[in-house]
């Protein structure tokens, strides 16, 4: 597996096993450029980081899949509270044979830069690279908003540190639909 394949695993997987503690309820980010920075305590991988041009549609769409709407993944328990500021989600969701019991605190602004904490414990399914199976994990996704879209972006597309670029919307699109 080529260094660009392994990164992308490594992104996806940490944000299938983040997918549960970011809840569909969560208030929709202002339009723009986004950096999203995320960091793994404990973990032997490097911080990854990754730019994303959204609007109303994919912000929603990113927003849906990672609460619980990734096709194939079920969740038991999905309890969404907010206290003035902070916003707190726990989880537990199946997803790939594995079941992740997550809680994540949120605080910030989503018009300029908001913080997510994620602890998760994954049980069952294919191993992780550099997780212990069973073990609690914990990951910061730390968002910041750096204003208008690149020229030439479109809304939905998610700009890899190493240049590569993917649109969520057009690969939402080309998803088989649910059966």
């Amino acid at each position: 597996m080529g260094l660009v394949m392994q990164r992308l695993f490594l992104v996806a997987a940490a944000l299938v096993s983040a997918a549960p503690a970011i809840a569909a309820e969560l208030p929709a980010r202002k339009a723009g450029l986004w950096e999203i920075k995320m960091t793994f305590d404990g973990r032997n991988l490097p911080a990854q980081v990754m730019k994303q041009c959204t609007d109303a549609d994919s912000d929603k769409l990113m927003n849906t899949n990672f609460g619980g709407g990734t096709p194939g993944m079920t969740c038991a328990k999905q309890d969404f509270q907010q206290v003035g500021p902070v916003m707190t989600m726990d989880s537990v969701c199946t997803f790939g044979g594995a079941t992740t019991t997550s809680h994540a605190v949120i605080t910030g602004s989503f018009d300029s830069a908001y913080t997510i904490q994620v602890a998760s414990k994954r049980e069952g399914g294919p191993p992780l690279p550099g997780v212990k199976p069973g073990a609690e994990t914990h990951m910061t996704i730390a968002g910041k908003w750096l204003g208008p879209c690149d020229k030439g972006q479109r809304p939905g597309d998610v700009v890899m540190a190493n240049g590569m670029t993917m649109n969520v919307l057009d690969m939402h699109k080309a998803m088989p639909p649910p059966r």
